[in-house]
């Protein structure tokens, strides 16, 4: 299935989504009102709330709270896209100019905490103690993800187990998240929950893998973002990490000196490293063997049409493009 195609399953639950995110998105102050809607209605793909829908029907979710749970999933999402984005110093997200470019820091930073405390205002009204307690947990862990990257910015002696360490905390536990409050809010048995919630950290890291290597071999045009962008951050991600562990002398050292200094000089040629090293194939076998786990995860769950959901939304993770 396209990506299109798998919200169709949900298509009404959807729409319902996008009139809270509207709804809740309202301040009495009026920049708070522009920024939010303007990183929030950026045209992304909105994978982190579909999943909270596709897992609360597969358990046979038939209420309407799975609606406001995905709306304050999309919420915290986007607030750390918002402190992300500043963190990084990045100038484009999804094609167009960051809140940050646009808006400046200190207000991208401060939007950014508003959707994160509207999004706490929300779990109140949803009146679930075990979400409250997935959702606190799910943030504490993304702010450590983001601490540890940030010390792992610039550093070349960057391991594959410190980089995956980053990701599961920083994108993997939101995904990991979604999926666990759908069953949460279904009273879904133990078994289930827990499959739910493997099922999303696997995604999630299976994105976020496909996503890193996106940086070294995607269409800048489609990606939404310049090429060798992590590059430019000193993030020492997996293709480079692999590459550094495979290649040359020279092409160690070339690789080692961008990470320490963010450097595009050679952007080129450490591309072409990256990829005649095998540094792409290397996070693609990854990122498919965490899908294949996720997968795994779905067994226990009766078979639906919701569950098929799951399973597309897992293999489009790794099909994407950008």
């Amino acid at each position: 299935m396209k990506i299109e195609q798998i919200r169709q399953l949900v298509a009404a639950d959807f729409e319902a989504v996008d009139r809270v995110v509207k709804l809740r998105l309202h301040s009495q102050v009026a920049l708070v009102d522009q920024v939010a809607t303007y990183i929030i209605y950026a045209g992304g793909k909105r994978l982190r709330p579909l999943l909270v829908l596709l897992a609360a029907r597969a358990c046979g979710h038939r209420a309407e709270q799975h609606v406001e749970a995905a709306a304050i999933v999309e919420f915290i999402h986007t607030a750390t896209l918002l402190h992300d984005d500043v963190v990084d110093g990045s100038s484009l997200r999804r094609g167009r100019e960051t809140a940050n470019e646009v808006f400046g820091n200190a207000t991208s930073v401060l939007v950014g905490d508003f959707l994160y405390s509207r999004a706490f205002q929300m779990m109140v009204t949803l009146n679930r103690m075990p979400i409250m307690r997935i959702v606190a947990d799910a943030t504490n862990a993304i702010a450590e993800g983001e601490v540890l990257q940030l010390m792992n910015a610039h550093d070349p002696n960057t391991t594959e187990a410190r980089y995956i360490d980053v990701i599961q905390r920083k994108t993997a536990r939101l995904f990991q998240a979604g999926a666990q409050i759908g069953a949460v809010l279904s009273d879904a048995p133990p078994l289930i929950e827990e499959s739910l919630a493997r099922f999303g950290r696997h995604i999630g890291t299976a994105f976020q893998l496909v996503d890193d290597a996106l940086d070294y071999e995607a269409d800048e045009t489609r990606l939404g973002k310049h090429l060798g962008d992590d590059l430019a951050e000193g993030k020492p991600t997996l293709p480079l990490i692999y590459a550094m562990q495979h290649g040359s002398d020279q092409q160690r050292e070339m690789i080692r000196n961008a990470i320490e200094h963010g450097g595009l000089d050679q952007l080129d040629e450490i591309t072409s490293a990256v990829a005649s090293l095998g540094g792409l194939a290397y996070t693609a076998r990854l990122a498919q063997g965490e899908v294949d786990q996720a997968l795994a995860a779905l067994a226990p769950l009766p078979d639906t049409e919701f569950k098929e959901g799951l399973s597309e939304l897992a293999k489009f993770a790794v099909a994407r493009r950008h």
